[in-house]
């Protein structure tokens, strides 16, 4: 609708909050080497984000630390390139994804000065609300408590002209007290006509309203005409306005408050604007009156009274300032966290009850994390909920980290789908005290696979058979039976087929991909000699080493792996065919394979043994930040030239879906100019590893 303000999306608000937080954020890997910072840590470093980033964090403290080892908070010192030597007061947040940790600064001095500003100004306003106070209290008489009042008020605020209005049953009222300076006319006496304050605005002030209002005249002040014309007619530019509530008992009604007047200032030669300290003066002040108006005749004591107010307030400043001390550890930890990430936050006890959630939870959910602490998981989830997600509990419970997905119907009525993951909080390494909950939404991944297992269901029935037919007849137009061609027409007709049989071939790769990833094929695994596999892959490339100019060596091994052998021969002929394609004429392609001591890090797959097969080449190498991404789909390193050698860019992720599909690991290692060395490993099949040696 035009006119309507877009909200900001989730994440260019939690991007916002990043940028423009005041407290220095850097986020660090799990080496200690600087991933991301906002421009308060370039502040604070005196270094530009690009000298920041990719940097060790110790290259820029004076006493290098261990990351690894330190707990939560601390102290460091930060020495900038001119010489300038910080304090400053860290708190790390460990695991805030995983290999991941957050890493909050703040200079010492500047929080001693601001917290030590605060208590000040925080004694000065007791101190002067209890001066005032007592001043108050002292006077035993109702028209000398009245006139203190104004008269301090004026004193304090410097206010042209402070009165107390006093109310009358009829509606209207009358200033009884002032205190006015010498060139402003008094108004005390006047009585005020009802409808400069009718019973809508006297419901109001009944109900606690403060006005301060800057300017009379301006349109945001929402004052009546007729109350304009009255201010003008006092010459009042700007005033304050606080209701004096009286307490009342009756044997006919309960304790409640009446509306027995207002305190009120005015400044007559200018506008002004009232500050929050102005006005919390003038509530606590008429809060005094309208005890004193109920209590006049009680009043007892009073140095005894103000003194226990003031002792009252001085403690709980005192305990104020030690609370806010303790939940500056966890505020300044968790706060990044619960507000900086589009995710929902959780942290569960090992009772399975929540102990901590962010506002996600109201925002995803509709339920807020007061009303969600200390609940149970199935308090919150529901039986059935709770079932599927009990066993994930449980195991993360064990110290096991824990991802899953799930479906679910969030606050705007529509079905989502999450990916959870579970993190245990553990003590000593040993002892798990709870776990922390990470969800995020990926309905837009989810949406996005979904159209691309649409789109290979249209490329398998709708291109696939139309471009074999092609294919064959542009076969038999080579064969001459249907005619012959001009030299130029044979050109033409062999770059046809030649891209012809390129795009079946994509379309292929693209089908293979599909239903790997699918889970729709089935792996018959069995006793496969690793030499066997080598040289058949070899004696299938063959041709093409031999019109490119490139020798095939095999290295012997006797190894034996459990494998399915028609998927392994495809990922041996796709590394040869890179190998080939990508070297110089009259070089080397190198396979071997052996056991290596390394392990797999699945746990899934510990204690067994593995085979590491390697393709070496002497081509041109890869770039080392390209090392992983070629394992992608529609991946190159360079485009232009795979296109000219008749790559897809399909070859590699299909490799990577195959090896993880035997449970191993695929990895590339490269030397520019030097070439490159793909490995995968394979499990072994132990019960023939005395075969080896014959």
């Amino acid at each position: 609708m035009a006119g309507v303000k877009k909200s900001p999306t989730k994440k260019s608000f939690f991007q916002a909050v990043f940028e423009h937080s005041l407290e220095a954020i850097a986020i660090l890997d799990c080496q200690g080497q600087i991933v991301e910072v906002n421009p308060a840590a370039c502040q604070l470093f005196a270094a530009t984000k690009k000298k920041l980033v990719s940097k060790s964090i110790n290259n820029f403290l004076m006493s290098p630390l261990n990351w690894e080892q330190i707990q939560g908070r601390g102290q460091i010192k930060i020495e900038q390139p001119k010489g300038t030597i910080k304090t400053v007061e860290y708190s790390q947040v460990k695991d805030l994804l995983p290999d991941y940790n957050l890493l909050v600064f703040k200079e010492i001095a500047d929080f001693n000065r601001q917290a030590t500003a605060e208590l000040k100004l925080h004694h000065q306003r007791v101190e002067l609300f209890a001066e005032v106070t007592l001043k108050i209290r002292q006077s035993l008489q109702l028209n000398e408590i009245l006139q203190t009042a104004v008269t301090e008020v004026q004193r304090i605020l410097q206010a042209d002209r402070v009165l107390i209005y006093q109310i009358f049953a009829n509606g209207t009222g009358m200033p009884i007290k002032e205190a006015v300076l010498p060139e402003v006319e008094p108004i005390l006496g006047v009585e005020f006509p009802e409808e400069v304050f009718p019973a809508d605005y006297r419901e109001l002030y009944t109900r606690g309203r403060v006005r301060a209002i800057a300017d009379v005249h301006a349109q945001d002040a929402g004052l009546a005409e007729c109350l304009i014309e009255f201010m003008d007619e006092w010459m009042v530019k700007a005033k304050l306005v606080v209701p004096i509530l009286q307490s009342f008992k009756s044997q006919t009604k309960t304790d409640g408050e009446h509306l027995w007047g207002l305190l009120i200032a005015h400044q007559c030669q200018a506008t002004r604007q009232w500050t929050e300290f102005e006005q919390e003066l003038m509530q606590q002040l008429a809060d005094q009156i309208g005890i004193a108006l109920s209590q006049a005749e009680l009043l007892e004591n009073l140095e005894g009274v103000v003194a226990e107010r003031t002792a009252k307030l001085r403690q709980e400043i005192s305990e104020r300032t030690k609370a806010e001390a303790a939940l500056r550890h966890s505020e300044e930890q968790l706060r990044l966290i619960a507000n900086g990430l589009p995710v929902l936050i959780a942290y569960v006890d090992k009772q399975q009850h929540y102990r901590f959630n962010n506002q996600a939870y109201q925002t995803w959910l509709g339920l807020s994390p007061p009303k969600l602490y200390d609940c149970h998981l199935l308090q919150v989830h529901g039986q059935a909920e709770y079932q599927q997600i009990s066993q994930h509990v449980a195991t993360v419970l064990r110290g096991e980290t824990v991802t899953y997905e799930r479906d679910l119907v969030l606050q705007d009525g529509c079905m989502h789908s999450l990916s959870v993951t579970y993190i245990p909080h553990l003590q000593d390494k040993e002892t798990v005290q709870g776990f922390f909950a990470l969800t995020s939404d990926i309905s837009d991944r989810k949406a996005v696979e979904r159209m691309k297992d649409e789109f290979i269901s249209v490329v398998s029935h709708e291109l696939r058979t139309p471009l074999t037919s092609i294919h064959s007849s542009l076969k038999i137009l080579a064969t001459g039976k249907l005619g012959s061609l001009s030299n130029q027409g044979e050109r033409m007709l062999k770059i046809a087929d030649e891209q012809t049989e390129r795009l079946v071939h994509l379309v292929n790769n693209v089908l293979d991909l599909q239903r790997i990833q699918s889970g729709k094929i089935t792996m018959n695994k069995q006793a496969c000699q690793a030499r066997e596999l080598m040289l058949e892959a070899v004696q299938a490339m063959k041709t093409l080493a031999q019109e490119q100019g490139i020798q095939l060596s095999v290295k012997p091994s006797n190894l034996v792996v459990w494998a399915d052998r028609d998927y392994i021969m495809q990922t041996l002929t796709n590394l040869v065919s890179n190998a080939i394609k990508f070297s110089p004429k009259n070089s080397t392609v190198v396979l071997s394979a052996e056991i290596k001591s390394q392990q797999q890090s699945n746990s899934k797959h510990r204690g067994i043994s593995y085979i590491t097969f390697a393709v070496k080449d002497r081509g041109q190498g890869i770039p080392h930040d390209r090392l992983e991404t070629i394992f992608e789909r529609f991946q190159q390193v360079d485009s232009s030239d795979s296109r000219k050698k008749g790559g897809t860019g399909l070859g590699l992720a299909i490799c990577r879906q195959i090896v993880e599909g035997h449970g191993g690991q695929i990895w590339a290692e490269s030397c520019l100019e030097q070439g490159s060395t793909f490995y995968f490993t394979l499990p072994e099949l132990i019960q023939l590893k005395s075969d080896r040696h014959d």
